[in-house]
């Protein structure tokens, strides 16, 4: 089967989320199970300087029109890990040094949308899936079933949108349907890509693809509700029969502390005591905090608010007060950064604090904690936790969205499948009582050590994940 994902992001060259794991783990995953797959993305400048030592082969070049604007593009391809990088080129909006928060950050994708239409045309690809993520690139099945050079050329292809953050809606004014995208104000006027009484991309996304899916089942019913769909619940419930949730899974092979190079000591579910103690007093050592022979309580984050940040900090000095050391790695919104720094100053030898992202520091805080702390206001899916699992670090999550899918939750009746800890009201109180919960389950050593085993020997790999989407393509393809 040919899969061809048009995506803003995706590792080993680009990332700013989890967009790009996903993109890329699957992509991996399906290249494994014996798949014809391609990504194409924008050529950022991050990755030109990836790719510097490298001779590029020139895959295509043509021209792209978007309404008075025409262009010439470059296309270069590398191959990575069975998978075909098709790197659409264009300096103007490709070579900003970031990858979003501009101005024209609508134009740039719609750029990128048409050229990855031309893309296919040019290369004479027929692809059976196309597999789209998220509002960049989310008006491509509308494109490519209403341009009179692309339609009818496609009469195979199936195409599947993907949502990951339905907090990005991709919203822009009327006038870019034509300006960006050479459609016609009637989409706009039958409601096809209206929203907000703007154009929507995402929305586009979902009205033209075949198949719609979100990154967890729980996450796919919170998007059919009116508190969890942020306005697009009534579309996608127009949609429902073709729209599914399938949970994420995380890399194996990154994430292993069997044989991770980045961390202290290497450990299995059976050495995992070992371990997990060589590997936490190489973490306080690092940061340099006391050990007060209490937990260890980490984040690895965004530092925004949909991560929970105002009922983290109560429940920060809380444990604090009672002996544990926290450990925060992540950046942000800059008033919680300067609450993070508050609380280092007040705290300096039991709070660890790293602005910022270091990828070898985040292997050695998953590897060296006990507990992962992520009690998100909404959660598509998260990996946080998954990773945290798999180093035998138990999260204790906020049960919404893919945290309630992939965390089972302590109590004293499922000792033997509970693989962390959870709560469901978002509030400080709930927040507190579930941290001050696991405090407790820390004193019970036997207890804890068998929870920890039941997280590392959780399957969140992608080899379960990938095989819902396969299901998905055939059913779509009838292959």
């Amino acid at each position: 089967m040919k899969i061809v994902m048009v995506a803003s992001e995706s590792r080993p060259f680009c990332k700013t989320g989890g967009l790009a794991d996903v993109v890329y783990s699957l992509s991996k995953e399906l290249a494994v199970q014996g798949e014809d797959v391609s990504i194409i993305l924008p050529f950022y400048d991050s990755i030109r300087r990836q790719l510097a030592n490298e001779k590029l082969t020139k895959a295509a070049s043509f021209q792209t029109h978007m309404s008075w604007r025409q262009q010439s593009v470059d296309v270069y391809l590398v191959k990575r890990d069975g998978i075909d990088y098709y790197l659409i080129e264009n300096r103007q909006y490709f070579e900003r040094g970031h990858i979003y928060g501009d101005f024209d950050d609508g134009e740039r994708f719609g750029f990128f949308t048409i050229a990855a239409k031309e893309l296919l045309l040019t290369l004479k690809m027929s692809p059976d899936i196309v597999h789209v993520h998220d509002w960049q690139a989310g008006m491509l099945p509308c494109i490519m079933r209403m341009h009179a050079d692309a339609r009818g050329k496609f009469n195979n292809t199936k195409y599947v949108f993907t949502i990951h953050n339905p907090a990005f809606q991709g919203l822009m004014p009327k006038f870019t349907l034509g300006d960006f995208y050479n459609l016609t104000d009637e989409l706009f006027d039958n409601g096809s890509v209206r929203f907000k009484d703007q154009v929507s991309t995402l929305k586009a996304g979902i009205v033209y693809s075949d198949k719609i899916t979100t990154v967890s089942p729980t996450h796919h019913l919170e998007l059919l509700t009116p508190e969890g769909g942020m306005g697009l619940d009534g579309v996608l419930r127009y949609r429902e029969w073709d729209f599914s949730g399938i949970l994420n899974g995380i890399d194996y092979l990154e994430f292993n502390p069997e044989n991770d190079p980045q961390i202290e000591a290497s450990y299995t579910a059976k050495t995992l005591i070992s371990g997990k103690a060589k590997n936490r007093e190489a973490l306080l050592k690092q940061f340099n905090l006391k050990d007060n022979k209490g937990p260890i309580y980490s984040l690895v984050t965004r530092i925004t608010w949909q991560k929970g940040f105002d009922i983290i900090f109560p429940a920060v000095e809380e444990v604090v007060n009672r002996g544990a050391n926290v450990i925060m790695l992540g950046s942000g919104e800059y008033q919680y950064e300067q609450k993070w720094e508050e609380l280092r100053r007040k705290y300096p030898d039991r709070i660890g604090l790293f602005i910022g992202y270091s990828d070898p520091l985040a292997h050695k805080i998953y590897a060296g904690s006990d507990f992962f702390i992520m009690p998100s206001l909404f959660e598509p899916c998260g990996l946080g936790q998954m990773i945290a699992q798999r180093y035998g670090t138990l999260p204790i999550v906020r049960r919404t969205g893919g945290l309630r899918d992939s965390v089972i939750c302590y109590d004293s009746s499922n000792e033997e499948t509970s693989n962390g800890f959870g709560f469901d009201a978002y509030s400080v109180y709930e927040m507190n009582r579930t941290a001050h919960y696991a405090f407790e389950v820390y004193q019970d050593k036997k207890l804890l050590h068998r929870l920890m085993k039941n997280a590392m020997l959780t399957d969140n790999s992608w080899q379960k994940s990938t095989q819902e989407y396969l299901k998905l393509y055939k059913q779509l393809t009838n292959k």
